[in-house]
C-alpha cells in the first residue's frame, strides 16, 4: 500500500513535470539530455522536501522556485566551463537525422532564449507556460503590475536576438 506522501508525489510529479522540463529547457537551450537530468534534481529536491512543505504559496509556485534555483545552480557552475550553442555543434558534426521545420524551429527558439539572462529566461519560460501575472509576479518576486512590462521588453529582446541569427 502506498503511504500519502507517495500518493502526493505521484501527483505533483503528473501535474508539474511538464512545465518543469520546459522551465529546464529554457535554460539549457534545447539541451533536453541536461534538461531531464536537471528535471530528475527538481523532483528528487521536491520529494526531500515534501514533508517540510508549508503551504505557505502553492504546489506549482513552490516547483517554479525550486525549478529556478536548480537551473541556476547549473548554469553557474557552468558558466565556468567552456560552452557550445547547439547550432555551433549541429554545424560540426553531420546528424544522420533531418529535422524537421517545426523541429529546427523550437531548437532556434530555446537557442535564443539561451542567450537572455537568467531572469530574463525564466519570465519568457513562464510566458511560454501560459502562467498568469500573479503567479509569475510571485516567483520572480516582483509586482504584478511590473510584469506586463518586464514580459513585452523580453520579447523585443527576443525578437532582435532571432532576427540578428537569422540574418546572420
Amino acid at each position: 500500500m502506498k503511504s500519502n506522501q507517495n500518493i502526493l508525489f505521484e501527483e505533483i510529479y503528473q501535474q508539474h513535470h511538464a512545465m518543469v522540463m520546459q522551465m529546464c529547457l529554457g535554460f539549457v537551450r534545447g539541451d533536453h539530455d541536461i534538461a531531464k537530468d536537471l528535471q530528475q534534481e527538481v523532483f528528487i529536491s521536491v520529494w526531500k522536501n515534501l514533508k517540510t512543505f508549508r503551504g505557505a504559496s502553492s504546489y506549482k509556485t513552490w516547483i517554479y522556485r525550486i525549478t529556478v534555483n536548480t537551473c541556476l545552480q547549473y548554469v553557474k557552475k557552468k558558466k565556468k566551463e567552456p560552452t557550445f550553442s547547439i547550432s555551433e555543434i549541429e554545424n560540426q558534426v553531420p546528424f544522420p537525422e533531418q529535422k524537421t521545420p517545426e523541429k529546427r524551429a523550437i531548437s532556434t527558439l530555446y537557442t535564443a532564449i539561451g542567450q537572455l539572462n537568467e531572469l530574463d529566461r525564466l519570465l519568457i519560460m513562464m510566458v511560454l507556460d501560459n502562467q498568469d501575472y500573479d503567479t509569475i509576479a510571485e516567483v520572480i518576486g516582483i509586482q504584478p503590475t511590473n510584469v506586463r512590462v518586464k514580459i513585452h521588453r523580453v520579447k523585443k529582446r527576443l525578437k532582435k536576438i532571432l532576427e540578428n541569427n537569422g540574418n546572420g
